[in-house]
Protein backbone atom coordinates (compact mmCIF):
# COMPACT_ATOMS: atom_id res chain seq x y z
CA UNK A 1 0.00 0.00 0.00
CA UNK A 2 1.42 3.37 -1.06
CA UNK A 3 2.20 6.24 1.25
CA UNK A 4 -0.10 9.20 0.66
CA UNK A 5 1.67 12.47 -0.13
CA UNK A 6 -0.97 14.71 1.40
CA UNK A 7 -0.96 18.38 0.46
CA UNK A 8 -2.20 19.83 3.74
CA UNK A 9 1.02 19.49 5.76
CA UNK A 10 2.95 20.93 2.81
CA UNK A 11 0.61 23.91 2.52
CA UNK A 12 0.60 24.43 6.29
CA UNK A 13 4.39 24.52 6.37
CA UNK A 14 4.54 27.04 3.54
CA UNK A 15 1.83 29.16 5.15
CA UNK A 16 3.64 29.26 8.48
CA UNK A 17 6.73 30.70 6.85
CA UNK A 18 4.64 33.07 4.73
CA UNK A 19 2.75 34.39 7.78
CA UNK A 20 6.06 35.29 9.43
CA UNK A 21 7.11 37.17 6.28
CA UNK A 22 3.79 39.04 6.25
CA UNK A 23 4.35 40.24 9.80
CA UNK A 24 7.86 41.41 8.96
CA UNK A 25 6.58 43.37 5.97
CA UNK A 26 3.75 44.94 7.97
CA UNK A 27 6.26 46.11 10.57
CA UNK A 28 8.00 47.93 7.71
CA UNK A 29 4.70 49.50 6.63
CA UNK A 30 4.03 47.16 3.68
CA UNK A 31 0.65 45.42 3.37
CA UNK A 32 1.02 42.48 0.94
CA UNK A 33 -1.90 42.71 -1.48
CA UNK A 34 -3.26 40.40 -4.18
CA UNK A 35 -5.57 41.46 -7.00
CA UNK A 36 -7.95 38.81 -8.35
CA UNK A 37 -9.38 39.44 -11.82
CA UNK A 38 -12.44 37.36 -12.69
CA UNK A 39 -14.85 37.38 -15.63
CA UNK A 40 -18.37 36.20 -14.84
CA UNK A 41 -19.45 33.63 -12.24
CA UNK A 42 -17.98 30.32 -13.41
CA UNK A 43 -18.23 27.77 -10.56
CA UNK A 44 -14.60 26.64 -10.87
CA UNK A 45 -13.38 30.26 -10.81
CA UNK A 46 -15.52 31.02 -7.76
CA UNK A 47 -14.26 27.90 -5.98
CA UNK A 48 -10.62 28.79 -6.57
CA UNK A 49 -11.26 32.41 -5.60
CA UNK A 50 -12.88 31.36 -2.32
CA UNK A 51 -9.92 29.13 -1.49
CA UNK A 52 -7.44 31.89 -2.30
CA UNK A 53 -9.34 34.48 -0.26
CA UNK A 54 -9.59 32.14 2.73
CA UNK A 55 -5.87 31.43 2.65
CA UNK A 56 -5.04 35.13 2.18
CA UNK A 57 -7.23 36.19 5.11
CA UNK A 58 -5.60 33.63 7.38
CA UNK A 59 -2.16 34.98 6.47
CA UNK A 60 -3.00 38.68 6.69
CA UNK A 61 -2.76 39.27 2.94
CA UNK A 62 -5.23 41.77 1.51
CA UNK A 63 -7.29 40.77 -1.54
CA UNK A 64 -8.89 43.17 -4.01
CA UNK A 65 -11.35 41.73 -6.51
CA UNK A 66 -11.86 43.05 -10.03
CA UNK A 67 -14.96 41.37 -11.43
CA UNK A 68 -16.05 41.90 -15.04
CA UNK A 69 -19.33 40.68 -16.55
CA UNK A 70 -19.40 37.55 -18.65
CA UNK A 71 -19.98 38.06 -22.38
CA UNK A 72 -23.56 36.83 -22.06
CA UNK A 73 -24.24 39.48 -19.41
CA UNK A 74 -23.00 42.43 -21.49
CA UNK A 75 -25.85 44.26 -23.17
CA UNK A 76 -25.43 45.12 -26.86
CA UNK A 77 -24.68 48.75 -27.63
CA UNK A 78 -27.09 51.10 -29.40
CA UNK A 79 -25.98 49.69 -32.75
CA UNK A 80 -26.77 46.14 -31.72
CA UNK A 81 -23.21 44.88 -31.25
CA UNK A 82 -22.69 41.22 -32.08
CA UNK A 83 -20.57 38.64 -30.19
CA UNK A 84 -17.29 39.79 -31.80
CA UNK A 85 -17.85 43.42 -30.80
CA UNK A 86 -18.88 42.43 -27.27
CA UNK A 87 -15.77 40.23 -26.89
CA UNK A 88 -13.64 43.11 -28.14
CA UNK A 89 -15.22 45.41 -25.56
CA UNK A 90 -14.54 42.91 -22.78
CA UNK A 91 -10.94 42.55 -23.94
CA UNK A 92 -10.46 46.32 -23.70
CA UNK A 93 -11.93 46.30 -20.19
CA UNK A 94 -9.60 43.48 -19.16
CA UNK A 95 -6.60 45.25 -20.64
CA UNK A 96 -7.50 48.46 -18.80
CA UNK A 97 -8.02 46.52 -15.54
CA UNK A 98 -4.62 44.86 -15.81
CA UNK A 99 -3.01 48.22 -16.55
CA UNK A 100 -4.63 49.72 -13.43
CA UNK A 101 -3.13 46.89 -11.40
CA UNK A 102 0.28 47.42 -13.02
CA UNK A 103 0.26 51.10 -12.06
CA UNK A 104 -1.00 50.64 -8.49
CA UNK A 105 2.05 50.36 -6.19
CA UNK A 106 -0.11 49.06 -3.34
CA UNK A 107 -0.94 45.89 -5.33
CA UNK A 108 1.92 43.40 -5.37
CA UNK A 109 0.49 40.43 -7.26
CA UNK A 110 -2.30 39.62 -9.69
CA UNK A 111 -4.24 36.38 -10.17
CA UNK A 112 -6.09 36.31 -13.49
CA UNK A 113 -8.67 33.53 -13.44
CA UNK A 114 -8.65 31.60 -16.70
CA UNK A 115 -9.65 30.51 -19.25
CA UNK A 116 -11.00 33.81 -20.48
CA UNK A 117 -14.15 33.81 -22.63
CA UNK A 118 -13.96 32.79 -26.27
CA UNK A 119 -13.16 35.72 -28.52
CA UNK A 120 -10.87 37.40 -25.97
CA UNK A 121 -7.16 37.31 -26.81
CA UNK A 122 -5.97 35.62 -23.62
CA UNK A 123 -2.30 35.79 -24.58
CA UNK A 124 -2.51 39.56 -25.04
CA UNK A 125 -4.20 40.06 -21.67
CA UNK A 126 -1.73 37.80 -19.85
CA UNK A 127 1.29 39.52 -21.35
CA UNK A 128 -0.10 42.94 -20.44
CA UNK A 129 0.67 42.09 -16.81
CA UNK A 130 4.07 43.15 -15.54
CA UNK A 131 6.24 40.13 -14.63
CA UNK A 132 6.94 41.62 -11.20
CA UNK A 133 3.23 41.21 -10.38
CA UNK A 134 2.76 37.93 -12.24
CA UNK A 135 2.50 35.64 -9.21
CA UNK A 136 1.04 32.71 -11.18
CA UNK A 137 3.53 32.52 -14.04
CA UNK A 138 1.17 33.45 -16.88
CA UNK A 139 3.31 35.93 -18.83
CA UNK A 140 5.84 35.07 -21.51
CA UNK A 141 8.52 36.86 -19.48
CA UNK A 142 7.83 34.77 -16.36
CA UNK A 143 7.86 31.54 -18.36
CA UNK A 144 11.12 32.62 -19.97
CA UNK A 145 12.46 33.12 -16.47
CA UNK A 146 11.55 29.53 -15.63
CA UNK A 147 13.03 28.12 -18.83
CA UNK A 148 16.21 30.20 -18.59
CA UNK A 149 16.44 29.99 -14.78
CA UNK A 150 16.90 33.76 -14.50
CA UNK A 151 14.62 34.40 -11.53
CA UNK A 152 12.42 36.82 -13.50
CA UNK A 153 8.79 36.61 -12.39
CA UNK A 154 7.42 33.48 -10.74
CA UNK A 155 6.77 29.94 -11.95
CA UNK A 156 3.17 28.73 -12.32
CA UNK A 157 1.87 27.89 -8.85
CA UNK A 158 0.79 24.32 -9.59
CA UNK A 159 4.15 23.45 -11.15
CA UNK A 160 5.92 24.89 -8.11
CA UNK A 161 3.54 22.97 -5.83
CA UNK A 162 4.83 19.69 -7.26
CA UNK A 163 8.39 20.62 -6.29
CA UNK A 164 7.28 21.74 -2.83
CA UNK A 165 5.64 18.35 -2.22
CA UNK A 166 8.84 16.51 -3.15
CA UNK A 167 10.86 18.77 -0.85
CA UNK A 168 8.48 18.41 2.09
CA UNK A 169 8.55 14.61 1.94
CA UNK A 170 12.31 14.45 1.51
CA UNK A 171 12.22 13.19 -2.08
CA UNK A 172 15.31 14.58 -3.79
CA UNK A 173 14.85 14.76 -7.60
CA UNK A 174 18.60 15.02 -8.24
CA UNK A 175 19.76 12.18 -10.44
CA UNK A 176 16.26 10.69 -10.68
CA UNK A 177 14.59 9.69 -13.94
CA UNK A 178 11.35 11.69 -14.05
CA UNK A 179 8.58 11.40 -16.63
CA UNK A 180 6.21 14.36 -17.02
CA UNK A 181 3.04 13.40 -18.87
CA UNK A 182 1.52 16.56 -20.36
CA UNK A 183 3.23 19.46 -22.11
CA UNK A 184 1.07 22.47 -21.26
CA UNK A 185 2.60 25.81 -20.31
CA UNK A 186 0.58 25.73 -17.10
CA UNK A 187 2.09 22.57 -15.63
CA UNK A 188 3.92 20.14 -17.93
CA UNK A 189 6.64 22.28 -19.48
CA UNK A 190 7.36 24.48 -16.43
CA UNK A 191 7.48 21.57 -13.97
CA UNK A 192 9.90 19.82 -16.32
CA UNK A 193 12.15 22.89 -16.26
CA UNK A 194 11.92 23.22 -12.46
CA UNK A 195 12.93 19.58 -12.07
CA UNK A 196 15.77 19.96 -14.58
CA UNK A 197 17.02 22.86 -12.50
CA UNK A 198 17.15 20.41 -9.59
CA UNK A 199 19.38 18.08 -11.64
CA UNK A 200 16.76 15.48 -12.50
CA UNK A 201 16.76 13.67 -15.85
CA UNK A 202 13.38 14.58 -17.31
CA UNK A 203 11.41 13.01 -20.14
CA UNK A 204 8.56 15.26 -21.29
CA UNK A 205 5.78 13.06 -22.67
CA UNK A 206 2.52 13.65 -24.51
CA UNK A 207 -0.28 11.87 -26.34
CA UNK A 208 1.96 10.97 -29.28
CA UNK A 209 4.85 9.58 -27.24
CA UNK A 210 5.61 6.05 -28.42
CA UNK A 211 4.95 3.34 -25.80
CA UNK A 212 4.04 5.82 -23.07
CA UNK A 213 3.29 3.08 -20.49
CA UNK A 214 6.85 1.76 -20.82
CA UNK A 215 8.34 5.25 -20.40
CA UNK A 216 6.28 5.77 -17.25
CA UNK A 217 7.11 2.35 -15.78
CA UNK A 218 10.83 3.02 -16.15
CA UNK A 219 10.71 6.38 -14.32
CA UNK A 220 11.49 6.90 -10.63
CA UNK A 221 8.97 9.74 -10.41
CA UNK A 222 6.03 10.43 -12.73
CA UNK A 223 4.03 13.67 -12.92
CA UNK A 224 0.63 13.23 -14.59
CA UNK A 225 -0.91 16.49 -15.84
CA UNK A 226 -3.23 15.94 -18.81
CA UNK A 227 -6.73 16.56 -17.41
CA UNK A 228 -8.00 13.11 -18.40
CA UNK A 229 -9.93 11.39 -15.59
CA UNK A 230 -8.42 8.05 -14.52
CA UNK A 231 -6.67 7.73 -17.87
CA UNK A 232 -3.55 6.04 -16.50
CA UNK A 233 -4.01 2.54 -15.13
CA UNK A 234 -2.02 -0.48 -14.01
CA UNK A 235 0.18 -0.76 -17.11
CA UNK A 236 1.76 2.63 -16.28
CA UNK A 237 3.02 1.79 -12.78
CA UNK A 238 6.01 -0.01 -11.26
CA UNK A 239 7.10 -0.87 -7.75
CA UNK A 240 8.93 1.87 -5.88
CA UNK A 241 7.65 4.79 -7.95
CA UNK A 242 6.60 8.22 -6.73
CA UNK A 243 3.42 9.50 -8.44
CA UNK A 244 2.35 13.15 -8.52
CA UNK A 245 -1.19 13.36 -9.87
CA UNK A 246 -1.94 16.94 -10.87
CA UNK A 247 -5.26 16.24 -12.58
CA UNK A 248 -8.45 17.55 -11.04
CA UNK A 249 -11.40 16.07 -12.91
CA UNK A 250 -15.04 15.23 -12.29
CA UNK A 251 -16.12 11.68 -13.11
CA UNK A 252 -19.49 10.50 -14.39
CA UNK A 253 -20.83 10.27 -10.83
CA UNK A 254 -19.81 13.86 -10.09
CA UNK A 255 -16.84 12.90 -7.89
CA UNK A 256 -13.43 14.55 -8.02
CA UNK A 257 -10.70 12.31 -9.38
CA UNK A 258 -7.21 12.59 -10.79
CA UNK A 259 -5.60 11.61 -14.06
CA UNK A 260 -4.31 8.45 -12.38
CA UNK A 261 -6.52 5.43 -11.68
CA UNK A 262 -5.83 5.61 -7.95
CA UNK A 263 -7.24 2.19 -7.08
CA UNK A 264 -4.84 0.54 -9.55
CA UNK A 265 -1.80 2.66 -8.65
CA UNK A 266 -2.01 2.63 -4.86
CA UNK A 267 -1.24 -1.10 -4.31
CA UNK A 268 1.82 -0.89 -6.62
CA UNK A 269 3.70 2.38 -6.18
CA UNK A 270 5.68 3.60 -3.19
CA UNK A 271 3.94 6.97 -2.75
CA UNK A 272 1.21 8.97 -4.48
CA UNK A 273 -0.62 12.29 -4.17
CA UNK A 274 -4.36 11.69 -3.79
CA UNK A 275 -7.06 13.70 -5.56
CA UNK A 276 -8.47 15.61 -3.79
CA UNK A 277 -6.14 16.48 -0.84
CA UNK A 278 -2.98 16.42 -2.92
CA UNK A 279 -1.27 18.91 -5.25
CA UNK A 280 -4.29 21.22 -5.48
CA UNK A 281 -4.23 21.99 -1.77
CA UNK A 282 -0.64 23.26 -2.05
CA UNK A 283 -1.25 25.59 -4.99
CA UNK A 284 -2.89 28.44 -3.08
CA UNK A 285 -0.16 28.30 -0.43
CA UNK A 286 2.43 28.75 -3.19
CA UNK A 287 0.38 31.63 -4.64
CA UNK A 288 0.42 33.45 -1.30
CA UNK A 289 4.15 32.94 -0.90
CA UNK A 290 4.65 34.47 -4.34
CA UNK A 291 2.51 37.49 -3.37
CA UNK A 292 4.63 38.06 -0.27
CA UNK A 293 7.88 37.64 -2.20
CA UNK A 294 6.61 40.16 -4.76
CA UNK A 295 5.80 42.59 -1.94
CA UNK A 296 9.28 42.13 -0.48
CA UNK A 297 10.91 42.74 -3.88
CA UNK A 298 8.81 45.84 -4.44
Amino acid sequence: MADLLLGKPVGDGLSEATAAQVEELKERGVQPTLAIVRVGERPDDLSYERGACKRAEALGIEVRKFVLPAIGDILPGPKGDGPAQIASSLERQLFDTVERINLDPSIHGCLLLRPLPEGVNEERICNALRPAKDVDGITAASLAGVFMDTGVGFPPCTAQACVEILDHYGINPEGKNIAVVGRSLVIGKPVAMLLLARNATVTLCHSRSADLPAICREADIVVYATGRPRAYGLEYFANGQIILDVGINVDEEGNLCGDVHFAEAEPVVEAITPVPRGVGSVTTAVLMRHVVEAAARA
